[in-house]
């Protein structure tokens, strides 16, 4: 793997130190609402984001951040580091061990390399674009699973923006009809993680942010899977808002067709 991975690897592995050392004492972790509903920040999605930014930025200085917590910071660079520092920060405030640290690269408009850190299980993710895609040492596949019948979907629920709720459970409760289940992580970079492994053969989740999902997205491009929007074109990154379906080749097909055919009414 390249510099880059690396560089994200090291990021990674410094935040997630902290992190880690913060879920042990949660009572004294400082808590602040964001705006919107149910969405929080904490002391340490801060110090850990610093932490990553502090990395990269020792090797590549003049490069580009995009992080959830600080922004944009534009060095009019080609190259764009994508930062999410806990992915699931609702699940670390309460101890649930289901989060995940997310860091893309992107050149020009194209993301070509992601990690992602689960530091409970301490599983890297990690792929190059070209070079495939790997958990730890092992490279990883997308499922072969060829029917929606037969497959496990990852989905996640509307949390910020409730003025979707309705269209989301109808589109939920289909799906549950016509698959073997649906699950609920609470971390979207894991779910694209998953699907890029074959732990689940698709996800779908409105209202994302580029942060939540560049990692993932070159994680199921380079294990053989697909990922696209609602509107089912690949142009995730123009905006800072997206919703995304991704899954492996057989069945992503028939999710695009049950979303949309709920966004049409």
């Amino acid at each position: 793997m390249s510099n880059i991975i690396n560089i994200a690897t090291k990021a990674a592995y410094n935040a997630a130190n902290i992190i880690q050392q913060a879920s042990r004492n949660r009572s004294k972790i400082k808590i602040e609402k964001k705006s919107g509903i149910n969405n929080y920040v904490t002391e340490i999605d801060k110090h850990s984001e610093l932490v990553i930014i502090d990395t990269i930025k020792k090797s590549f200085p003049h490069h580009n951040i995009l992080a959830e917590e600080i922004g944009y910071d534009n060095q009019q660079s080609e190259c764009t580091w994508i930062i999410d520092p806990i992915d699931g920060t609702t699940n670390f405030i309460h101890g649930h061990p289901q989060y995940s640290i997310s860091i893309g690269f992107m050149e020009g408009n194209k993301i070509t390399h992601g990690i992602i850190l689960d530091p409970n299980r301490n599983d890297l993710y990690k792929a190059e674009s070209g070079k495939g895609a790997y958990l730890n040492d092992t490279r990883i596949r997308v499922s072969n699973t060829s029917t929606l019948e037969n497959a496990l979907l990852a989905t996640g629920f509307p949390t910020y923006d409730m003025s979707i709720l309705d269209t989301y459970l109808a589109i939920f409760k289909e799906m549950l009809q016509k698959t073997s289940g649906q699950r609920r992580s609470g971390s979207a970079a894991l779910d694209l993680a998953y699907v890029a492994a074959g732990y689940v053969d698709g996800f779908w989740e409105f209202n994302l942010k580029q942060w939540d999902i560049a990692a993932g997205y070159i994680l199921v491009k380079e294990a053989g899977g697909m990922i696209t929007n609602f509107e089912n074109n690949d142009n995730l990154f123009k905006n800072i808002n997206t919703s995304v379906i991704a899954g492996n080749p057989k069945i992503i097909t028939e999710i695009i067709k049950i979303v949309n055919c709920y966004l049409k009414k």
